[in-house]
């Protein structure tokens, strides 16, 4: 049986993936997934985490986009979501991308000698 905040945790990641993809405009924003979300079990707090491809500074400025953007976000999930109460969200930097890539070249690197 899952829990709501699972069912509601996994929307909330299709649309917070959608709203950066296509509704966002801030130039500070790169090419960034959303890897997960981990929502609070009174739904009231939700911490996303995002990959960001390219350089330290580029995924420093992404944060920040998206920072800034929460306003707009927690607009745009009020609008698609019915919940009684969008959560406060907070975006954190995945880098479990880049390490699992840095690592496959480790082990190819490896495999060559």
């Amino acid at each position: 049986m899952y829990k709501r905040s699972d069912r509601v945790s996994k929307l909330l990641q299709e649309e917070i993936s959608d709203i950066i993809m296509n509704k966002l405009k801030d130039p500070r924003i790169g090419f960034a997934t959303v890897m997960r979300v981990e929502l609070s079990e009174d739904l009231a707090y939700l911490k996303v985490y995002i990959s960001v491809y390219g350089e330290e500074e580029e995924k420093r400025r992404t944060i920040e986009g998206l920072e800034s953007a929460k306003g707009f976000i927690k607009g745009e999930i009020g609008k698609r979501v019915r919940i009684k109460k969008v959560p406060e969200i907070s975006f954190f930097l995945d880098d479990s991308l880049s390490e699992a890539f840095r690592l496959m070249e480790i082990m190819k690197d490896l495999g060559k000698g």
